[in-house]
């Protein structure tokens, strides 16, 4: 129903919210459940199993708090706010999706002046999941009041500031019940003390904080996508054993040798993809030290598991035979659903320039190309 009628998932959030879903990253010691990158992904993959948009808006707000409880578990008080806002019922989401922005976090279309008291911003965000019940929106924007010296700007704009519209853009293929619609900032205001970090533009400014984001949001992402392909082949294969053929005697197409093949190319991309999840999310969660190249591995793990899925979706909508693309049957949703992986940072252009430049060792270096 959120899919066909395009609507938000009102009441799902609601038992996620009462149940205290939202707060799974927060610290004990602030009321949550303490839960590590490792542990918030194996949710993840649970509640997108049966519900992928759900699952994808709230990621929104579960990647904020699992930054914020990184670096305060490092001694890093900057994004403490947001654990107790969290806490509190604050509900957090991300302003980051730019048209013409190819540099996602590192650089932005969106421009930050630096005023009294913190900053207004000046811009048009896309991609706004959870826009029908945000309070807090994580925006970066581009401060270049100094032009030998760009930086960008990290803040969170309050529900009730001023200077910002939401207009209804979200009408799109899949993951619709996610309402990322967009965001109109005209003069919007964030104070000081909701603005974490100022840091150059560029990988330069690739902090802890920036990292972290990226840290989070790809293996989360990732577990979603899983999510979608297991059960694309949990359909697959159920369909498949109730499936006969009046050549094989009415016996089912599980004796078919094409469906068994098929099926297995199905199973031995599934299977690469979680373990793979698991070492990135462990070795964050663990304080591995990758070194620079933590950013080439977040972006593989969110490539490799995004095109899988596709991949193992579109076998599944091959077995169909023709069921699939009815909209009664839940393939059909999945069908579009995987398609969004490719849209989310880092798309595939931006995962082979940052993988072949850190393998390289050039990762940073000016001018970007040539």
């Amino acid at each position: 129903m959120y899919d066909r009628e395009n609507k938000f998932f009102t009441e799902d959030f609601e038992e996620l919210r009462q149940a205290g879903y939202l707060t799974i990253a927060v610290p004990r010691e602030f009321g949550g459940r303490g839960m590590n990158l490792a542990e918030v992904c194996e949710q993840q993959r649970t509640l997108a199993y049966r519900a992928p948009a759900t699952a994808l808006a709230t990621n929104m707000h579960l990647y904020w708090t699992g930054v914020a409880a990184d670096l305060w578990r490092a001694g890093d008080t900057s994004c403490e706010f947001i654990l107790r806002e969290a806490a509190n019922g604050e509900v957090y989401a991300a302003g980051h999706g730019e048209v013409g922005n190819d540099f996602p976090l590192l650089a932005a279309v969106t421009r930050a002046k630096p005023v009294d008291g913190g900053y207004t911003l000046h811009g048009h965000k896309i991609f706004g999941s959870l826009s029908p019940v945000w309070t807090r929106l994580g925006i970066h924007a581009l401060d270049d009041s100094d032009p030998a010296n760009p930086r960008i700007v990290h803040g969170f704009m309050a529900r009730d500031a001023k200077g910002y519209s939401i207009v209804e853009t979200w009408d799109v293929l899949g993951m619709r019940a996610t309402r990322s619609d967009d965001t109109i900032l005209e003069e919007a205001f964030i104070p000081n003390d909701h603005i974490p970090r100022v840091v150059p533009a560029g990988l330069a400014g690739a902090d802890n904080f920036v990292l972290g984001i990226f840290a989070w949001a790809e293996p989360t992402f990732s577990s979603i996508y899983y999510a979608i392909a297991q059960r694309a082949l949990d359909i697959a294969t159920e369909s498949v054993k109730r499936k006969t053929s009046v050549a094989m005697g009415g016996r089912s197409m599980a004796y078919n040798p094409m469906y068994q093949h098929v099926l297995a190319e199905m199973f031995l991309r599934v299977e690469s993809i979680g373990p793979h999840i698991d070492r990135i999310a462990t070795d964050w969660s663990e304080g591995v030290d990758h070194g620079g190249m933590w950013p080439a591995k977040l972006v593989s793990l969110k490539h490799h598991a995004t095109e899988s899925a596709k991949r193992v979706v579109d076998m599944a909508m091959e077995l169909s035979g023709g069921g699939g693309m009815f909209k009664g049957n839940e393939l059909e949703r999945l069908y579009r659903d995987v398609r969004c992986g490719g849209f989310h940072p880092a798309n595939s252009p931006l995962v082979h320039e940052l993988v072949g430049k850190s393998v390289l060792g050039v990762l940073g270096e000016e001018p970007r190309w040539g």
